[in-house]
């Protein structure tokens, strides 16, 4: 199984803290972020995965090499800020098998097995009788507000995003983690930049998702990496 690890991001919410490292590489506990990405996706065989690289490139690529935990490193880097959509699909000229996952890499998500969102996929599968173009990840919050909400019906289909609702209420919002069959790329616009949740998602046929409780760590701001460096030190 092949996987995309989007990373090419200046950054600039971290300052100076990745000037010169990578924000994938910054350290958490006794790994860095893109060991605890790649141990995820080895819980589901992943045997390749494609960094999308852009900022420090060089940098990671010295880091990093083409082979990491056991797992054969790729890279599609950008030339140009891309957007995520732009990314993936920069990325996706490496993908030659389905389905494959996309994560973000400034996001740590836990409590997930990524081996039951993959079952989930197939069990839609099985009932439609044909395949999906992608799954998406949502998680339960009880403050949907600053997120935007993802609706969906009681077969898994995705039927709305909506934009920050004005309303306070639980619901699920995007996890930043997905599962794509390669016709997701149908739905991708002819230029390069483009966003995959605004441009591509809204757009969709398809499109279900993996309904979960997992907890979601962004470490793209600096209070929340020190938090989440904080609690791994902590555990050990």
């Amino acid at each position: 199984m092949q996987g995309i690890i989007l990373c090419g991001g200046l950054s600039t919410r971290l300052g100076d803290i990745t000037k010169v490292t990578p924000k994938i590489l910054l350290p958490i506990g006794n790994q860095t972020i893109l060991d605890y990405q790649l141990n995820l996706l080895k819980l589901v065989d992943t045997t390749e995965v494609i960094l999308a690289s852009g900022h420090l490139h060089e940098v990671l690529f010295q880091a990093v090499g083409h082979q990491r935990l056991g797992v054969t490193i790729s890279y599609a880097k950008e030339e140009k800020r891309l957007g995520t959509g732009g990314a993936i699909k920069n990325a996706m000229q490496y993908i030659s098998a389905e389905p494959f996952f996309v994560l973000n890499g400034d996001i740590l998500v836990e409590n997930l097995n990524l081996a039951r969102m993959l079952s989930h996929q197939k069990k839609i599968e099985h009932n439609l009788n044909s395949t999906i173009d992608g799954l998406l990840l949502s998680t339960l919050v009880d403050d949907v507000r600053d997120f935007g909400e993802i609706i969906s019906d009681q077969n898994s289909k995705i039927l709305a995003f909506k934009e920050k609702p004005a309303d306070q209420h639980s619901g699920y919002i995007n996890g930043g983690i997905y599962l794509f069959n390669l016709s997701i790329s149908e739905y991708f616009p002819d230029q390069d930049t483009f966003s995959i949740e605004r441009d591509v998602f809204p757009t969709v046929k398809q499109l279900y998702t993996y309904k979960s409780q997992a907890n979601l760590i962004d470490v793209g701001v600096p209070e929340r990496l020190e938090s989440a460096r904080q609690k791994y030190r902590s555990s050990g």
